[in-house]
């Protein structure tokens, strides 16, 4: 029924799932932004929830889910409501609905709600191009593909995914896309492609830099920590891991983050890594503030090919020196900073650990030196800048 969904469950923002549910807001006075997703909202907070939660300051924001089952009998749609303003759209569909069918069901189900709701002026935003198939037939004032990974590289991608989206290329009235590598790729089939790397809240991750008490199931890991969080797929290089686990017993190794589209028994095991589970956003920064180095230990394929890490800003603005492998955009963008390392090896990966804490030690020199990378990086800027391609574009 859906190819992104199944791996996906709740994390969220805030750990804190106490507050009274949000009510159904809608303005008939503003646009209507429907915002098309493979990625579920309460999953890993990331760019489409950054966006779109700004967005919500200027438009009813709709973000529709893929779908997932109900044991109903009949389909409907779940409606719920964000606090920041935004409804999620998640359609239910019955046991056996699948294929053109499910199409149908989700084009009949997002039809009625835009009725029901009065929409009248339309935007459309899409992160998957598999959306045009209960989409395809709306009528919007505007149309954005926010092209933020190479999807068809993913394992599972569906294999209509390349079509589909060369078909939402011609429909598009702009392409944004989630790096420099990903904007080279597909400049090529849009005239009105932008790339927008993916940005930060330095605010919020720089109150790692701020001594604190280490979360529970942090405290008692002995240092030096080598930490990285994000989902972790087949983009983590697992034999790195190992090797440099391996290498160097007495560091230990910290992994945060979902498992997903790979078997758990798989994961490298040894005394010095420590998979510590899911987290929310807001549980991050307490987490990086226990950290001596923070890592991105990528592999180099065809889903990692075109990515453009976003937790390279945010292990900056949280005060951690970076050891990445050779991702073409942290190479592109960071690689010269003298903070952010690069290894092309276990071996060479060892030594820029070692390096970067070294970097460490000099504190008031990292933290300068991270700020001045990170200068106006936000993502209010990000979509400040986005908005006004959206007005030129109308």
């Amino acid at each position: 029924m859906s190819w992104a969904g199944p791996f996906q469950y709740e994390i969220g923002k805030s750990p804190d799932k106490s507050a009274e549910p949000a009510e159904v807001v809608f303005d008939e006075q503003i646009p209507t932004l429907l915002c098309l997703s493979h990625l579920r909202w309460s999953f890993v907070y990331q760019r489409p929830q950054h966006l779109m939660s700004r967005f919500a300051r200027d438009f009813n924001v709709l973000f529709c889910e893929e779908p997932i089952p109900t044991e109903d009998a009949q389909p409907w749609l779940e409606v719920r409501p964000e606090e920041n303003g935004v409804q999620v759209l998640i359609p239910r569909l019955p046991a056996g609905c699948e294929g053109e069918a499910a199409e149908r069901v989700q084009r009949n189900l997002l039809d009625g709600y835009l009725a029901k709701l009065g929409v009248n002026e339309l935007l459309l935003w899409y992160y998957t191009p598999m959306s045009l198939a209960f989409s395809d037939h709306l009528k919007p004032k505007l149309t954005v593909y926010d092209c933020m990974d190479e999807l068809s590289a993913f394992h599972g991608a569906p294999p209509k995914l390349i079509e589909r989206e060369l078909e939402l290329m011609r429909r598009a009235n702009l392409v944004f896309t989630g790096g420099h590598s990903l904007y080279d790729a597909k400049r090529k089939h849009h005239d009105n492609a932008h790339p927008f790397p993916s940005s930060v809240d330095v605010e919020h991750f720089a109150t790692a830099r701020r001594p604190q008490a280490d979360p529970p199931d942090q405290a008692e890991i002995p240092r030096p920590r080598l930490g990285f969080y994000g989902v972790i797929d087949e983009r983590l290089d697992l034999a790195l891991i190992a090797k440099v686990a391996a290498q160097r017993p007495d560091w230990q190794i910290v992994l945060i983050g979902p498992v997903v589209k790979i078997d758990p028994a798989l994961l490298p095991q040894r005394d010095n890594i420590h998979y510590l589970g899911a987290r929310t956003y807001d549980e991050l920064p307490s987490y990086l503030a226990g950290w001596d180095v923070a890592i991105m230990p990528f592999a180099l394929n065809e889903s990692t090919r075109f990515i453009s890490p976003t937790k390279t800003p945010e292990y900056l603005a949280g005060g951690r020196p970076v050891v990445s492998t050779p991702i073409t955009d942290v190479v592109r963008t960071y690689g010269d900073t003298g903070i952010v390392r690069i290894a092309d090896s276990p071996e060479a990966f060892v030594a820029a650990t070692e390096a970067a804490l070294t970097d460490a030690e000099d504190r008031d020199g990292l933290l300068a030196k991270a700020d001045e990378i990170l200068g106006d990086m936000s993502w209010d800027h990000t979509w400040s800048l986005m908005k006004e391609k959206m007005q030129c574009a109308t």
